[in-house]
């Protein structure tokens, strides 16, 4: 896995900031004295991680795909726009989206800690969080996006992204050739979580 591979290449990585310590000595703590349930707290996790947040990212990507007026509402004041559609509170306050077309190549990072659109995208997988994505990132963008699988061969420019306490991003991929006339829920099946950090590309479709 790409994933994995960021973080080999740098083994400290692997070990849990001291914020990860603490919650994790908190959350055993709660679940021995039995004021929260382990099993519900990983449902919720999954369903952040996996259901709700990048199905909502890929809901505004598919009508950004679908709708001009929308991609330009979009493009202008993300907050906003994605707001009308139910997206928006904690970790989603300021939201910028960036278009990958067949000059530019957008790739999204935080720096610091791991800022990411909670409403949109759900909670930020391990690797985005990881020391090696956070740095390299930034100092070798192709490089890691090669890990990933994303070989850019049209001369694209490449242009990282560092979110934060106030600004975080959305990345709206470039939609795949032979989806023409697709529906919303149809095209909204195919936006993958990575697609919309910029760390993917969509495949073509057959």
């Amino acid at each position: 896995m790409p994933h994995d591979d960021l973080n080999q290449a740098h083994a400290h990585s692997v070990l849990p900031s001291d914020a990860e310590l603490r919650v994790n000595a908190l959350e055993t703590l709660l679940i021995r004295k039995g004021l929260i349930d382990s099993e519900a707290l990983d449902a919720i996790i999954d369903i952040y991680e996996n259901k709700i947040g990048p199905k909502n990212g890929a809901r505004v990507v598919a009508k950004a795909w679908s709708d001009p007026v929308f991609k330009a509402r979009l493009l202008e004041d993300a907050t906003a726009t994605v707001a009308e559609l139910g997206f928006y509170g904690r970790q989603g306050e300021h939201i910028v989206s960036l278009e990958n077309t067949d000059s530019i190549h957008n790739l999204v990072v935080c720096t610091l800690c791991s800022c990411y659109p909670w409403p949109l995208l759900g909670i930020p997988p391990g690797w985005y969080k990881s020391d090696a994505y956070r740095a390299r990132a930034v100092r070798e963008p192709r490089k890691v996006l090669a890990e990933f699988g994303v070989v850019l061969e049209n001369g694209e420019d490449v242009r990282v992204w560092d979110s934060t306490a106030e600004i975080r991003y959305l990345v709206i991929p470039k939609r795949p050739p032979g989806t023409e006339g697709w529906s919303e829920d149809a095209l909204t099946e195919i936006v993958t979580r990575d697609s919309m950090i910029g760390t993917a590309i969509l495949p073509v479709s057959e």
